[in-house]
């Protein structure tokens, strides 16, 4: 480790390692988003058995097994951050997991039945929920006291990068699967993420590499300051858990819905799944918009914290599945509502993604002891873990044995409306009464 920076440099001007740390995200996310596009109507319309017949899953069996995939790349993150903050350093993990990423996109590309799904979405998961604490809090590793003012726009930027890479993999990666079949859609973003470990590998002398705690970070972990880290952000994850309850459904719910909608729209034909690539596009137009226009506004009406920034975002979301449960109130009364419904239910979900994941982001790494910065990033993806399995509970909980729902059309829209309005007003009372504090790495004055 001694060959490499182990603290960042202290200066006023974004850290150099930035670029690599920025492209790895967006070829990793590229990868990932294009593969779960694709992912439920996959399940639903091409998957096969071993003599290449059709073996099909049902709408709610898909929806089930989509998000509790989801879940589980949103667990994984509390073993890779185990291994980063502890052991590996968040260097070593993030190689070695990408190598168990690639292979889960290799085992999509050449099996199309339900042993390779199975076998793919589990590397995935490994993969993918075990690097993800390790690159957000490596990110943050790189500032110091000196330009710690430039964490919130790095981050801005980082997740721009994740939209980037998903816009282009959600249009393009739907239209793979029609023309060309399973084995280029999901092969195209193997071939990503093999570039996002090549890009992160060829950052490794231009970052800060933080050393892995040992048996001080499990001092720090389980010492009275880091349990009442853990304990009072925990609160604050159960609330944004249910935001991710209702966001990740538009890879589901909202892609099933979308077969029975107009899809004609701007002149063009749109497939069910690429609508949801209007989510990445939203956010790429919106993140300078809120950063420079929208932010500064309110803020001088009512400073902003990254809990009221979370506050507001719940609202907006509530408003969001408004929306699609109107829509599928006219689809079970015969009509086909044009997609442009779902379209200004992105707006709405985009804008409350805004303020409710970047903030959370950035919120967490500041609330972060030195040594737990990966183990409370990870934390924070647990609260989509656990929103991602309480819908993926509800879908196999409301499944009949003939086949019908216990929650079936607008209802089910509406079930997730009334909870998500619930948990917003709820908020407002545990953002008032949370005292939080900025942790950021100790610095030095030049690069070794």
């Amino acid at each position: 480790m001694a060959k490499y920076l182990t603290q960042p440099i202290k200066t006023t001007r974004m850290p150099p390692g930035i670029p690599f740390i920025v492209a790895n995200e967006a070829a990793e996310r590229f990868s990932f988003y294009g593969m779960r596009a694709i992912l439920v109507v996959f399940m639903t319309t091409f998957l096969l058995d071993r003599n290449g017949q059709p073996d099909l899953l049902t709408g709610d069996q898909a929806k089930s097994y989509y998000h509790l995939f989801l879940s589980a790349v949103y667990f994984f993150p509390m073993c890779g951050a185990v291994l980063a903050d502890a052991l590996l350093g968040k260097y070593l993990t993030v190689m070695s997991l990408s190598v168990v990423y690639c292979l889960g996109h290799l085992a999509l590309a050449i099996d199309a039945t339900r042993l390779g799904l199975f076998i793919g979405l589990t590397l995935i998961a490994i993969g993918s929920g075990g690097i993800k604490p390790c690159v957000s809090a490596n990110l943050g590793d790189q500032f110091g006291a000196s330009n710690q003012h430039l964490l919130s726009k790095v981050y801005g930027w980082f997740y721009f990068s994740v939209n980037f890479g998903s816009s282009i993999s959600t249009l393009l990666i739907p239209l793979l699967l029609r023309r060309y079949g399973s084995h280029v859609a999901f092969g195209v973003p193997g071939i990503l993420m093999f570039l996002a470990t090549v890009f992160f590998w060829m950052g490794r002398k231009r970052f800060a590499h933080i050393p892995p705690g040992g048996a001080a970070f499990v001092r720090e972990t389980f010492s009275l300051t880091g349990l009442r880290c853990m304990a009072k952000l925990a609160i604050i994850y159960a609330f944004v858990a249910v935001f991710w309850a209702l966001y990740d459904q538009t890879s589901s719910a909202w892609v099933l819905q979308a077969k029975h909608m107009d899809l004609q729209w701007l002149g063009h034909i749109w497939l069910p799944d690429q609508v949801q690539a209007l989510n990445p596009i939203f956010i790429l137009i919106f993140i300078p918009i809120f950063s420079y226009v929208i932010y500064p506004a309110i803020d001088k009406i009512l400073p902003l914290t990254p809990l009221r920034k979370i506050a507001i975002g719940l609202f907006v979301t509530t408003s969001a599945f408004v929306l699609p449960a109107w829509a599928e109130m006219r689809i079970g009364a015969g009509f086909r509502p044009g997609i442009v419904w779902q379209v200004v239910a992105y707006v709405l979900m985009t804008a409350g993604e805004i303020l409710v994941s970047i903030p959370a982001l950035e919120f967490s790494y500041t609330q972060a002891p030195k040594r737990m910065k990966s183990l409370i990033m990870a934390l924070g993806y647990l609260s989509i873990s656990l929103g991602d399995a309480f819908t993926a509970a509800v879908n196999f909980f409301i499944q009949n044995k003939d086949g019908s729902s216990k929650l079936a059309g607008a209802s089910y829209y509406w079930f997730f409306t009334g909870l998500m309005l619930g948990t917003a007003i709820l908020f407002i009372f545990v953002a008032r009464t949370y005292r939080s504090a900025t942790i950021v790495q100790d610095e030095v004055e030049t690069a070794a």
